[in-house]
């Protein structure tokens, strides 16, 4: 969600934050700000909307000083006005925040009734107020370790004061936060994307851990005020360039290089050799392991939902799935013998962050499977399988669910193999398939021309609905969220035989039904559901595999074939049209695809 940068350097950084805001974008925001030092002063300009409209302002543009702090704002506090935006400042302090501050409404009367005056209707200000009081008593370390301890609720702070011209505090508890290190100058960040621009060598900053970052060295302290020791970690030597090349946006790209996502996570994790799966550092014993909770929100939480299938079909497992949002504030019945597997894409996600902090408390088993491997969900898990998908810069999440179904589909296999569920032959012959598939992938994106044409419909519907039985049901899930996410169009997925249960009032004449009905177990069924629907008026979408049979049903509107493998692997073909109906959606309706509205890439606040 928000951003932060800090520089402290021996050479003016307003343009340099700004850069780095430009690339904490894609986490989605609505307002952006940069605060400097110089002449003594806080010098704080902030504005409305993109980065560019910051940039643009002359005053930036001629901003002095060698040491600041930017952000770019996902409101939560506050409508997303300039008024409202980070930084927010005193005369001797200025803030940028992201997460929550839950007391803030009773921090904020205190404070007013010592005399502060409040500007702005967010919650971060208070931080600003609290720690200008407490420095009349206390010095910076001090007042800091002060003001961390009456704040409650999630935080990542970056914070300069006016009369110490050579320090940046940063400060974490639930929302991310790194330090990078150069020549001769320092930084901070939210997001090691941003920062990787500048540095390879980064630190990251523990629940409840501060920092003080000085040009030449930086110094960490724990929740008490200790000064601890912290891990210097060096990044890839090559700086990621990522960019849309030819592609309009970044989400046509990402959509298009799901094929080179599925052969990076076969490369990495199958033995093609000698047909076996290379997850051999697995820390616990196949009897320590009875059951397996997977969770995750979004996106994540339908990967979650996909692998419960496989893990049902290919191993013995009792298998559960949780949203991580609702996890924690469940009275949960921790056993020994599960295993907990948490599912981002960031590895930031705070309510996921929330679960495993939680599981970690009770000494569970965690795994995490994500896409970056620096992140907070990876570095807490005991075990990390990564998505090797790149980076993903779309909001609405394609290549990265792709990657996620594809590990926990690996994972489902080797675990049925060690728990003797899954016989060698049978898994040889999956992973054959499995092989196959970015091919197969490659081939299925080639479905765009009828999904341009059958986008108009959407567009003009009031709402839609996506059914899918059996493996199909989750990604007619995600499939309903990603037309919502970027077409602000309602739709929701249902599981097909839930339809006569209440859903099918909705029904009415030209309603646009998708209907996931591959040649799989649940087919017949899935096609006399969808007569139920056509019967009421409905517009069917098909969307099923090549086959030499014909569809057993009249008055389909319109079919869409994808191409044809075992059924284990249909869903990561069925997805490839949901995600172009979505796009294409929304490329008519001329909305900002990668940057969907009042959303966010990487959701670090509940």
């Amino acid at each position: 969600m928000c951003g932060i940068i800090g520089i402290n350097s021996n050479k003016p950084v307003s343009a340099t934050i700004i850069n780095s805001l430009k690339k904490l974008e894609y986490r989605g925001y609505d307002s952006a700000g940069i605060a400097t030092l110089s002449s003594g002063l806080i010098n704080e300009i902030k504005s409305e909307g993109r980065v560019d409209n910051l940039e643009k302002n002359s005053l930036v543009q001629n901003m002095e000083g060698t040491i600041g702090i930017g952000h770019v704002r996902w409101a939560t506090h506050g409508s997303p006005n300039s008024i409202n935006a980070h930084p927010h400042s005193s005369q001797n302090v200025s803030v940028v925040h992201n997460g929550i501050i839950e007391n803030s409404t009773l921090l904020k009367n205190m404070l007013v009734k010592k005399g502060h005056k409040f500007k702005s209707q967010t919650d971060t200000e208070v931080i600003v107020h609290l720690i200008t009081e407490n420095l009349k008593k206390e010095n910076i370390v001090n007042s800091i370790k002060k003001t961390l301890k009456e704040l409650q609720g999630s935080f990542a702070l970056g914070i300069i004061f006016k009369d110490e011209p050579d320090l940046i505090v940063g400060a974490r508890r639930g929302s991310p936060l790194a330090v990078g290190y150069g020549p001769n100058e320092n930084y901070l960040g939210s997001d090691s994307y941003a920062l990787k621009s500048m540095t390879n060598k980064i630190t990251y900053l523990n629940d409840g851990e501060f920092c003080v970052i000085k040009k030449d060295h930086v110094e960490f302290f724990s929740e008490e005020g200790n000064k601890i020791n912290k891990k210097v970690l060096e990044l890839s030597n090559e700086e990621e360039k990522y960019d849309k090349g030819d592609y309009k946006h970044f989400m046509a790209k990402e959509i298009e290089e799901q094929p080179i996502t599925l052969k990076n996570g076969i490369k990495e994790y199958i033995d093609s050799v000698n047909d076996e799966i290379n997850i051999y550092n697995i820390p616990w014993k196949k009897n320590e392991i009875s059951s397996i909770i997977l969770i995750g929100c979004g996106t994540a939480y339908h990967s979650c939902l996909m692998a419960k299938y496989w893990f049902e079909e290919l191993t013995s497992l009792d298998v559960n799935v949780d949203i991580a949002s609702e996890f924690r504030y469940r009275k949960n019945r921790f056993k020994k013998d599960s295993l907990y597997v948490f599912v981002s894409q960031s590895g930031e996600t705070a309510d996921t962050y929330a679960a495993l902090d939680l599981c970690k408390k009770n000494d569970m088993k965690t795994c995490a499977v994500v896409n970056v491997i620096e992140s907070s969900i990876a570095r807490d898990s005991e075990f990390v399988l990564p998505i090797h998908c790149g980076t993903e810069i779309g909001v609405a999440s394609t290549k990265a669910f792709l990657g996620q179904i594809l590990i926990l589909y690996i994972l489902s296999l080797k675990l049925g193999v060690l728990r003797g569920d899954l016989e060698k032959k049978a898994l040889s012959l999956k992973l054959k398939h499995l092989k196959e598939l970015p091919k197969l992938v490659e081939q299925t994106l080639l479905t765009d021309n009828k999904i341009q044409n059958v986008s108009n419909t959407f567009n003009q519907a009031k709402g839609s609905m996506f059914l899918g039985r059996g493996f199909s049901y989750p990604i007619a899930l995600e499939g309903a969220l990603k037309l919502k996410e970027l077409s602000y169009i309602h739709a929701e997925g249902y599981p097909a035989g839930e339809m006569k249960h209440g859903p099918l009032a909705l029904i009415e004449e030209g309603m646009p039904v998708v209907v996931l009905a591959p040649r799989d177990d649940y087919y017949k069924k899935t096609i006399s559901n969808m007569q139920e629907v056509i019967a009421r008026g409905a517009k069917v979408l098909l969307i099923t595999n090549k086959s030499d049979d014909e569809v057993v049903s009249e008055n389909i509107w319109e079919t869409i074939e994808v191409e044809s493998t075992n059924q284990d692997l249909l869903p990561f073909l069925l997805t490839i049209p949901l995600q172009k109906l979505a796009y294409y959606s929304a490329l008519k309706k001329g909305y900002d695809i990668d940057k969907p509205r009042n959303l966010a890439k990487s959701v670090t606040v509940e």
